[in-house]
């Protein structure tokens, strides 16, 4: 039991006739000051009960608390404060995570139930650009923290794969287009063909159209232009992998959107069987008035089928291959419309699982207050974003530490987790500015600061050669540990807390508290210092790396032993 909960069960012993308790844990604080105990009781809301003053309230309560988990039970006005038995907390703290190691704040509320998560899907034949990056590691790490409370996530990469653009694509190939160069360099290439079809084509409108009619040729299956779009589509994947592996990323499946161009003419008959769809100058649309949205558009009036019709076939197929519990898609704020009308559509054809559909939005990032633009092929490439970031770090680790071993393997979980980090550390919605130094610093509220105070802990323990013992008595009553004890008892509530707002960043703002406290802990006491406590203090430490990494774990970032 936590501190929380503890202190809820005694009171409740005393005032069960009056509050439940469930009243009791939402009343309960905890002090800004240490001064004040660890919890508070106020007793305003019994006021109107027992017809008493607060603080006369208070004093009596007290009389009749059992206080003896308690260092002490303090009166103070109108709360009742309760400092903890810190030696027992210790103990009981220590030894649990000690024995769980990495499963400390595990749960299987998921009971392995499947959850799809759509996320990163890039386009094929463009490079992975910064603004990719935020779908991709929030999708990782969500994912990652759902496997902790015990759901079964699937991440499925649903690739832009599909559409005019390839069309275009394969005009600008066959006309401008050499083979090598494109084997040699193949996003770079088919960038800069595509870039180049738009610019010829504002000068000759007729591009255009052939761009329109070889994609109609690649939807009727012309050998082709099949052979180009599958060739475009594995060059394309082999340069993402190169990127998904510099950041520890891996996917389940590669079904983007081209798989389900053969299943989409089930919905529309589908939508016709339970007659909801409507005509509407020439197009087909259901009616979603009933949930105060716009009119979700099907069909285009010359038959082609659009965006929601084909994320309707993805939902469904989702649906019967996973039988999932939960649907999660980590796409960009501005599609929050087009969620809310793809569910609303679903859930008039009768299918209440739509409800288990959640978007999950994300704020931009910018440059200097910008947006990161894409237009004219002008792209901030993610993979020298994190090139730069490596080299930053190797720079840095060569000055703090040029004896290192591996120090190129070092340099690249630092560089690479500074970048994710800077990421997750932000509320998901929240747009932030990307400035590389600032990201890739060893100090302040950075990934390399936790990677660095884990790697610092784990040199304490390795020059003690401290290994823990889940049956010795380790305890500990001192003021600087107790802060780090609280920490590491509401590490399960934190743990939940992510996985049921779907926010990284909770797990991350863990990570620098605990990194915070520890770095305060050590600046001030002598933790090998040959007294009783050394090994109580030893073991408080090994708890701290055990965190730290899983923090980190969490996040999709690698925790170095050495920095």
């Amino acid at each position: 039991m936590n501190n929380k909960e503890v202190v809820t069960k005694i009171i409740f012993d005393v005032v069960h006739d009056d509050l439940t308790l469930d009243q009791v844990e939402y009343l309960l604080e905890t002090p800004k000051s240490a001064a004040h105990g660890d919890v508070a009781f106020p007793t305003f809301s019994l006021a109107k009960i027992y017809r008493k003053a607060p603080q006369q309230i208070a004093s009596e309560l007290a009389e009749q608390i059992d206080d003896t988990a308690f260092e002490k039970v303090e009166v103070v006005g109108p709360y009742i404060n309760f400092f903890m038995d810190k030696k027992k907390v210790s103990h009981d703290v220590l030894t649990t995570v000690i024995e769980q190691g990495e499963h400390y704040g595990d749960f299987n509320i998921g009971n392995n139930d499947n959850v799809p998560i759509d996320m990163s899907s890039p386009n094929i034949a463009k490079p992975i650009s910064m603004g990719h990056l935020r779908s991709t590691v929030i999708g990782n790490s969500i994912a990652l923290i759902l496997q902790k409370v015990g759901y079964q996530p699937v991440k499925i990469n649903h690739l832009g794969d599909w559409g005019t653009q390839f069309g275009k694509l394969i005009v600008a190939y066959k006309k401008w287009g050499v083979e090598e160069k494109v084997r040699n360099n193949p996003i770079e290439e088919l960038l800069n063909l595509y870039v180049e079809f738009h610019e010829k084509a504002e000068e000759e409108p007729t591009l255009e159209e052939e761009g329109r009619a070889a994609f109609r040729k690649l939807e009727n299956g012309d050998q082709e232009a099949v052979d180009l779009w599958k060739w475009f589509r594995s060059e394309s994947l082999k340069e993402f992998d190169k990127i998904y592996d510099m950041l520890g990323i891996t996917f389940d499946s590669y079904k983007g959107e081209a798989f389900y161009e053969d299943k989409m003419d089930e919905i529309v008959e589908l939508l016709e069987e339970k007659h909801l769809l409507k005509e509407d100058r020439g197009a087909e649309i259901v009616d979603l008035s009933a949930y105060d949205l716009n009119p979700a558009l099907i069909k285009k009036r010359d038959g082609g089928t659009l965006y929601i019709t084909r994320d309707m076939a993805a939902a469904l197929y989702r649906k019967r291959t996973y039988d999932f519990a939960k649907s999660l898609y980590v796409v960009g704020n501005e599609q929050s419309y087009h969620f809310k009308q793809l569910k609303a559509t679903l859930k008039e054809m009768g299918y209440d699982w739509s409800d288990d559909m959640i978007h999950i939005p994300f704020g931009l990032i910018t440059k200097d207050g910008k947006k990161l633009s894409t237009r004219k092929g002008k792209v901030v490439l993610l993979e020298e974003v994190l090139n730069d970031a490596i080299q930053s770090a190797q720079n840095q680790i060569a000055e703090k530490n040029p004896s290192l071993e591996n120090k190129e393997e070092i340099a690249k979980q630092v560089g690479v987790g500074a970048v994710i980090f800077h990421d997750l550390k932000n509320d998901r919605l929240n747009t932030f500015d990307f400035t590389l130094e600032e990201v890739v610093r060893f100090e302040g509220e950075t990934g390399p600061y936790v990677q660095y105070t884990y790697a610092r802990a784990m040199s304490i323990l390795r020059k003690a050669r401290f290994t823990p013992d889940k049956n010795k008595n380790y305890a500990l009553d001192d003021e600087g540990s107790w802060e780090i004890v609280k920490f590491i008892q509401g590490y399960p509530e934190m743990v939940l807390e992510a996985a049921d707002k779907y926010e990284p960043s909770v797990v991350a703002k863990h990570a620098i508290r605990l990194s915070q406290a520890f770095n305060k802990y050590y600046g001030n006491t002598r933790i090998l210092a040959e007294d009783k406590q050394q090994e109580a203090r030893l073991a408080l430490v090994y708890v701290v790396t055990v965190l730290l990494k899983e923090d980190l774990h969490l996040l999709g970032l690698q925790a170095p032993e050495r920095m």
